[in-house]
């Protein structure tokens, strides 16, 4: 069985910070970047996009609704 992929998009100027959404990742995906967005908050980003399975767990915990998840199933390889 195929592994779904997922994406996570953060909204970066609205993103407090607050790190939940880092701690909820069961897969390590992702992080508190090291630059600041224009509010002065250290904002989520996906530190290791490949591992990323689409679980929705950083969306669901976000106190302020700022990520966004889209799972993909990968194509089947013609043969």
């Amino acid at each position: 069985m195929a592994k779904v992929k997922g994406a996570v998009v953060v909204d970066v100027e609205k993103c407090k910070g607050c790190d939940i959404c880092v701690h909820a990742c069961p897969t390590d995906v992702l992080a508190l970047h090291n630059e600041v967005n224009g509010k002065g908050y250290h904002y989520a980003y996906m530190a290791n996009p490949d591992e990323c399975t689409g679980c929705m767990n950083c969306a669901l915990v976000c106190p302020d609704s700022v990520i966004t998840v889209y799972r993909v199933k990968p194509q089947k390889a013609k043969v």
